[in-house]
């Protein structure tokens, strides 16, 4: 009996070191991210939205500030993503203009609607090691060209 009840302590205490050893390793090569997002047209900041990074495998973000700049975090601001290749995608860059008959904000674009998604974005970013000031550059959303796609 006390032969089996160690080789249960014992099994129990191997697969509790797995699992720490390799949660801990989950996070402790992640790579910083930093930058800033600027329209192409003038390099003023995008001042809302989120940056996306997406792969097969992982997803991170980060909130743009007022002054553009983002910080990418996979389970908080600042913790880094893995090392790999990401698309990268913006999302909810949006401005209040206006409030509905409900009293509910309504939204206009600030950027080209073919940033919210990874694969029509154009971007993407090869993470290998601490990227620092990143540059992102978008273009305006504009109405007109958006009415001239419609068929």
């Amino acid at each position: 009996m006390n032969t089996q009840l160690s080789l249960l302590k014992s099994s129990i205490l191997f697969t509790f070191a797995v699992f720490t050893a390799a949660f801990v390793g989950c996070g402790g090569d992640n790579v910083h991210v930093s930058g800033k997002v600027t329209f192409s047209d003038d390099n003023s900041p995008l001042t809302a939205g989120v940056v996306n990074f997406e792969s097969a495998s992982h997803n991170a973000r980060g909130d743009v500030k007022p002054d553009g700049t983002f910080v990418i975090g996979t389970l908080k601001e600042n913790d880094g993503l893995p090392r790999g290749n990401y698309r990268v995608s913006i999302t909810r860059a949006r401005k209040s203009i206006g409030k509905d008959e409900g009293g509910d904000d309504i939204f206009e674009p600030l950027i080209d609607e073919k940033y919210a998604l990874g694969h029509t974005s154009g971007i993407t970013m090869d993470v290998t090691s601490s990227m620092k000031n990143v540059e992102i550059k978008v273009e305006r959303y504009d109405p007109a060209k958006k009415q001239k796609d419609i068929p």
